[in-house]
């Protein structure tokens, strides 16, 4: 069971954990009376990587006290994007997460389904680009810092999909 609990007065939940996380408790805290979609994503670890078989598994190591105030500005440039979102929730796994445990969910409702998909890929492209967190993989014959690693930035300076041409 994970230590997140979905925040009792807030339409933001954000958080690190080391424990799995609550992708049935965070859609059902999303779902909302005003809210015709929901849209979850959530990012396993799979079998292999770019140039690497046989992963067997995945460690996560973040700056602790950045992550959420980051995930915090993602969500609040999500909004700003997107007004009629009702709920975010924002959640990554550090340590080890084994084969096909999610490190990641995205979960966001809006009154219709196109606001909610695109919130929702904003802000998992958006986390990817801007929290401190750093991903190892682990394969058969050794390991390795993550190869999608970039420099991170600014919620505010990230690139909405379409901007972006996909």
């Amino acid at each position: 069971m994970s230590d997140l609990q979905p925040p009792p007065d807030a339409d933001e939940w954000l958080g690190l954990t080391a424990a799995p996380l609550p992708v049935g408790a965070a859609l059902d805290w999303a779902t909302l009376p005003g809210c015709g979609a929901v849209v979850v994503f959530t990012g396993t670890v799979r079998d292999h990587a770019e140039d690497r078989a046989e992963v067997t598994h995945l460690e996560y190591e973040a700056y602790d006290t950045e992550v959420v105030p980051t995930l915090a500005a993602v969500a609040v440039e999500a909004r700003r994007r997107w007004p009629v979102v009702g709920r975010i929730a924002l959640l990554h796994r550090i340590g080890v997460v084994d084969l096909g445990e999610a490190s990641v969910i995205v979960v966001v409702s809006a009154p219709h389904r196109p606001e909610a998909f695109e919130a929702a890929r904003f802000a998992i492209d958006t986390l990817k680009e801007t929290v401190p967190i750093w991903k190892r993989e682990f394969w058969k014959d050794g390991s390795g810092w993550g190869q999608d690693a970039r420099h991170v930035t600014t919620a505010a300076g990230a690139t909405a999909p379409a901007e972006a041409g996909g």
